[in-house]
């Protein structure tokens, strides 16, 4: 007996067909999508300037503070307790104002002292001239000798040397009582109090600061590499924290030629004697000295430097790719930097996105118009990605 022939419904055999031929296609799709895509070669946008060279101003500015031209610290000329204080910081004196004051009761007991010294160094000189005078009248009349007259005399020279000692000690001790007031022998301000009521000074021990009324300068510090240079300078400018924007011409009157041991710089000053009312004494003053340099030299901004290492280094543009190229720094300029070596003038230099770089990789300088779009780069990137992804969808349509 023959098998049964199993057939299978006419409306099936198309349908397992058809799913096949979508499952062939799609096999092909996926091999020809998955063919890699070249990548194209980074080309990095920067920006950039030609070098040239020329006589640049150097400008070196250093902080420092107004100060009086004259300064004094006074102190008492005798030690003692000081029992009365007369100003403060900021007081304005005339010269003879009262300052400070010591307690007089111990020199003006040693002025009393010297004063009844004086009286019976005074006592003893009248009487050895009373004795002379009359064993001069003796010897006249010849009874007494020659010898005896002559001890008189010395006993007379004697006694009016000890009244003139007394005399030069009461004085002295006068002079002492009136040290006990301490006044101002100028006119000026007071800037600094040392010591108070109470306190037990010795003497010259200063107590009292005080800033002459008239010329002020401008005190700051200048480092060891620039001293020979700025004492060459004769254009110095000066101006104030409170007002920046007002100059005032001022000279160096003199510069240290020892360094301070603690900041290691020379301490110079500059004088002010076109000084404006309103510059007070204690006020933050910027001093600039300016010039223009010997030689030709080329100036960079900062933004184009790039730390290689230790070295300093800057990315030259040849034939459309970068290199690092060291270079020597010789100051600065304002807010740019002076060089000394390594690089020429005709150069092109990137100045912007110097982190970016690496030796061998190629570069677009931007334009006027792409420098005043900063979403350019991410503008063209983006056109880039979906220039890809067209492609991509192209080949798998195919």
């Amino acid at each position: 007996m023959a098998a049964p022939t199993i057939q299978h419904p006419p409306s099936q055999a198309p349908s397992y067909v058809s799913r096949t031929a979508v499952l062939l296609t799609a096999s092909l799709l996926v091999v020809a999508c998955s063919k890699p895509v070249d990548k194209a070669e980074e080309v990095r946008p920067v920006r950039a300037i030609q070098l040239a060279s020329d006589n640049v101003d150097v400008v070196a500015e250093f902080p420092g503070d107004v100060r009086a031209r004259v300064e004094s610290r006074l102190g008492f000329r005798v030690g003692g307790k000081i029992v009365a204080r007369k100003v403060d910081v900021g007081t304005t004196v005339r010269r003879g104002q009262v300052l400070m004051q010591l307690d007089p009761q111990d020199l003006q007991l040693a002025k009393a002292q010297a004063n009844a010294g004086l009286r019976a160094a005074e006592s003893s000189r009248d009487l050895a001239k009373a004795d002379l005078k009359r064993y001069q009248e003796l010897r006249d009349k010849n009874f007494v000798s020659q010898a005896v007259l002559d001890a008189k005399e010395t006993a007379c020279k004697a006694a009016q040397a000890s009244y003139e000692q007394a005399l030069a000690a009461y004085r002295n001790q006068s002079n002492q009582a009136g040290y006990t007031t301490l006044v101002s022998d100028v006119d000026g301000v007071v800037t600094s109090v040392d010591a108070e009521a109470g306190q037990v000074v010795a003497a010259g021990s200063p107590v009292v600061r005080v800033a002459q009324a008239g010329e002020k300068e401008i005190v700051i510090g200048i480092p060891e590499d620039k001293v020979d240079a700025l004492r060459r300078v004769s254009d110095v400018r000066v101006r104030t924290w409170a007002k920046p924007n007002q100059i005032i011409p001022g000279k160096l009157r003199e510069l240290s030629p020892v360094a301070d041991p603690a900041t290691r710089t020379y301490t110079a000053k500059i004088a002010i004697p076109n000084a404006p009312e309103d510059i007070k004494l204690g006020m933050t003053a910027y001093v600039a000295f300016a010039g223009k340099t010997s030689n030709a030299m080329i100036r960079l901004p900062l933004n184009a430097l790039f730390q290689d290492k230790s070295a300093t280094a800057v990315w030259v543009i040849e034939n459309g790719t970068v290199k690092l190229v060291p270079i020597e720094v010789a100051g600065t300029a304002g807010n740019d930097i002076l060089v000394a070596g390594g690089i020429s003038p005709g150069q092109t230099i990137v100045t912007a996105g110097v982190n970016l770089l690496k030796p061998g990789q190629k570069v677009r300088i931007l334009g006027d118009d792409d420098l005043s779009r900063p979403d350019s780069a991410v503008a063209s990137k983006g056109n880039a990605t979906r220039t890809a992804n067209a492609e991509i969808a192209s080949g798998v349509a195919k």
